[in-house]
């Protein structure tokens, strides 16, 4: 069949309900439904588009089919787009961006359900060639639920270690000379034993590491209980009135910390698993841990869905883009893309050019890559975004061919000192 012998349908996706318009190949209005966003709802939709398909049937006699478009299909709309698929359905993809620029092309621009439903059908129609497949797959989806949710925990624990050093200041003003970091585990037991300073009255060095060794597996040193007992001893000033009642705020907050790490630890565990069981190479890369790697696929998904890194690094608002006219044409940085995955790729690109406390580079080829564009003229900032556009093209090789990463050669004395690591890769043991 012919393009312009299907029908397109347009929905705009919701937390709760889903509007949906069927449009003809020329943009005619057929009909419009909206539908609640549960699996029980959907034959709505489905039965509302045969019945536009059997009216151009009826007045035209011409057999048609559907296309489904929606808008970011992976997210309120995942559920639907499975039940299409299951169904044998054509779904595609479509960027809000493109909606976006369609709906602003009619000589009146409004907001609504019905029109933004318009909108990504009429996307539906002059981008169907391009536009991509959905492919909810669960895996994917799985990654990103988890990585989103080790995140949400990540900003709470933050905010109670925050609160933490803020009760503990006033218990114990001198608290930053018992631990490197109050939030290790070890730290947290004592603090939770001895929240505030008259818990530890009379209490020896050896009955402070006899508390701390179990936690600490068997690593706390006598001299840094010492150092706890000495410095409260010396402490003569008055106890807080009511430190009892922030006692318990201080045990609380710690519990609260405590509870997060573990549910930390559950999520990295089964990230860890997932990781390994797709087969995935990208923690070979220096400076690239399981985590970061599964940061990447949570907003990357399939690499499959894009047909080269060129593609890619402009879903990460990585590559330039274009703008030209009467022959003059010129590159700029654009502010679209996925900024969770471009700042992800930025970090990562820091990563690649630390160098450690002996001088030696974490990754040579990037680390003289990046020293190569700041002779050239540019800044810090613009020679990490070079060797991020770089990476793209790593990440891209990584993941599609389930390669490990080597370590290019940096060649001395040379004009071009440094090769494509993208190419630089071997297959994964």
């Amino acid at each position: 069949m012919r393009l312009q012998d299907f029908i397109y349908v347009g929905i705009d996706l919701h937390k709760l309900t889903h509007t949906a318009m069927v449009l003809d190949s020329c943009g005619k209005e057929l009909g419009t439904i909206t539908f609640e966003n549960v699996p029980t709802d959907f034959s709505k939709l489905e039965r509302k588009v045969k019945k536009c398909i059997q009216k151009i049937k009826l007045s035209q006699g011409v057999d048609t089919e559907a296309f489904y478009c929606l808008e970011n299909a992976y997210g309120y709309g995942r559920a639907l787009a499975v039940w299409l698929i299951d169904k044998g359905y054509i779904v595609k993809d479509v960027n809000p961006a493109l909606s976006n620029r369609q709906a602003k092309h009619r000589a009146m621009y409004r907001k609504s359900d019905e029109d933004d439903a318009r909108a990504i059908a009429m996307a539906g129609i002059h981008e169907f060639v391009k536009l991509p497949d959905a492919c909810p797959l669960d895996e994917y989806w799985s990654i990103q639920q988890l990585v989103h949710r080790r995140d949400t925990i990540m900003n709470q624990r933050v905010r109670l270690v925050n609160q933490l050093h803020e009760q503990l200041h006033r218990a114990f003003p001198y608290y930053k000379e018992f631990f490197q970091d109050i939030s290790r585990p070890t730290a947290l037991h004592f603090f939770e034993t001895y929240p505030s300073r008259k818990y530890l009255i009379g209490v020896s060095a050896d009955d402070i590491r006899e508390e701390l060794l179990p936690v600490s597996h068997n690593k706390c040193s006598t001299k840094v209980c010492q150092n706890i007992n000495d410095i409260v001893s010396a402490d003569t000033s008055k106890l807080c009135d009511y430190q009892d009642s922030r006692d318990i705020v201080t045990r609380g907050i710690i519990s609260d910390i405590q509870h997060s790490d573990k549910m930390l630890a559950e999520i990295d565990s089964e990230l860890e698993r997932l990781y390994k069981e797709l087969g995935l190479t990208l923690a070979t890369m220096p400076g690239m841990k399981i985590i970061m790697s599964m940061k990447l696929i949570a907003e990357i998904g399939d690499v499959r869905r894009f047909k080269s890194s060129e593609k890619l690094a402009q879903y990460a608002g990585i590559a330039p883009m274009p703008y030209g006219s009467a022959g003059k044409n010129k590159d700029y940085a654009t502010k679209q893309g996925n900024r969770r995955l471009q700042a992800t790729i930025y970090y990562l690109a820091v990563q690649q050019i630390q160098i450690s406390p002996s001088g030696k580079p974490r990754n040579p080829y990037f680390r003289n890559y990046y020293e190569q564009k700041l002779l050239e003229g540019k800044n810090p900032k613009q020679a990490l975004i070079c060797i991020s556009r770089k990476l793209v093209k790593v990440i891209y090789s990584l993941l599609k061919n389930k390669t490990a990463y080597l370590m290019p050669e940096v060649l001395e004395g040379k004009e071009d000192k440094v090769s494509d690591s993208c190419d630089v890769t071997k297959e994964a043991s």
